[in-house]
């Protein structure tokens, strides 16, 4: 078994029931001061003969945007949003300091709101692993049973990232929200862990957490994210507001649009006909594209049960929920599948088909969708080399 598979072991032992949220802030945040001695995380220069670099604070600090999150409630735009949502000053209410900060409950004594979103507020509160995470003999898979979230788990890592990046029933991103000015949302998961990284993939951190596949990666982080989705539309608490529907699960475009001519046209996808509110169906395309090498049935499925649900928001709330379902279960089905599938260059090349396959019947023209084909096609074309060059012997 792959130390990864290991690791979702024992994650399932330790925290089946619990949610990212609940999993990070289940013990207590140290704080990143904890993490930024000069001889663990806040080197200024890569150790030598180390498994990590220990410059990661430095690299947070400088580089990565989570590290000035906090600092963004104290700008005009954060307290004009927060005025008109009758919030007051926007760091102290809870609803903004969920996402821009590490809003963690239990809290060591140099633990501070300021920071932003720092170190625990991925890998978990340290207060039981913090000492043995920096001992070689320790395994990672004992500093995981231990409180560290596994985010080498592209599973795992996908729930955290959009416990904010698209909102949880926790930590709901709302129509409301975005009405008063908060910036549109977007995710992908293996874009955005390599915006900022702050480590490096070589032999010995895949001896310790296993191989990397960023293709892999991207499809997760697909799955996950139209999971999510599935799991808001059916709350009842998050997913509506009085008689209409939580309207930030829906295509922003649909609506949001200059209208010029009759530029409308029909896609297969969805069966409806112009002037209809339409789902924000983008993870569940691109996820129905990831599956064309692993099962073009299961592909086929995903996109008759899309479309049923597209056709169940136009009959009722209930069939909506019970199309809703069906798909969610198909897809808790799917992704571990996805997850342990080995994308090569052929998968690739059958990826990119399927997409521009879809693309020949129209089915990129909402706006959303579009914008998921374009940066997941340069996402695997960029795969493909590095998977070419590995095979070359040049990396």
């Amino acid at each position: 078994m792959k130390i990864w598979g290991l690791v979702l072991c024992v994650w399932s032992a330790t925290s089946f029931a619990a949610g990212a949220v609940e999993t990070i802030d289940a013990h207590k945040h140290l704080g990143v001061a904890t993490c930024s001695n000069s001889v663990c995380h806040g080197s200024t220069q890569p150790f030598r003969d180390s498994n990590v670099a220990q410059n990661e604070f430095a690299i947070w600090q400088e580089f990565d945007p989570h590290a000035k999150t906090y600092a963004t409630l104290t700008k005009p735009a954060a307290k004009s949003i927060a005025a008109k949502l009758g919030l007051g000053d926007p760091t102290q209410a809870k609803v903004c300091l969920d996402c821009h900060t590490d809003n963690a409950p239990q809290r060591g004594e140099r633990f501070q709101i300021s920071d932003g979103v720092g170190c625990e507020s991925c890998h978990g509160g340290a207060e039981n692993w913090l000492n043995a995470h920096a001992d070689k003999s320790v395994k990672h898979a004992d500093n995981i049973a231990k409180g560290m979230y596994p985010t080498d788990n592209p599973v795992k890592r996908a729930e955290a990232c959009l416990s904010c990046h698209m909102g949880t029933k926790d930590r709901m991103i709302t129509h409301r929200i975005m009405g008063a000015g908060h910036p549109r949302m977007s995710f992908e998961l293996d874009t955005f862990t390599w915006l900022h990284p702050h480590y490096k993939i070589g032999e010995k951190w895949i001896a310790r957490k296993g191989d990397w596949n960023g293709v892999r990666d991207w499809a997760v982080g697909q799955g996950i994210s139209a999971e999510n989705l599935l799991d808001q539309l059916v709350d009842p608490k998050t997913g509506w507001n009085g008689i209409f529907p939580e309207l930030v699960l829906f295509d922003c475009h649909a609506c949001h649009k200059v209208y010029k001519g009759n530029k409308w046209g029909p896609r297969q996808g969805t069966g409806l006909g112009p002037g209809v509110v339409r789902l924000n169906d983008a993870n569940l395309v691109m996820f129905r594209h990831v599956l064309a090498p692993v099962d073009k049935g299961a592909a086929k499925r995903v996109f008759d049960e899309t479309r049923a649900l597209h056709r169940a928001t136009t009959q009722s709330r209930e069939a909506t929920f019970a199309a809703a379902r069906r798909l969610r279960a198909t897809l808790d089905e799917l992704v571990p599948k996805v997850a342990a599938y080995n994308y090569d260059s052929a998968s690739l090349d059958a990826i990119l088909a399927s997409i521009d396959a879809d693309a020949g019947r129209g089915e990129f023209r909402d706006y959303a969708a579009a914008e998921h084909r374009q940066g997941q096609s340069g996402d695997a074309q960029v795969q493909a080399r590095h998977l070419e060059r590995h095979a070359q012997g040049r990396e």
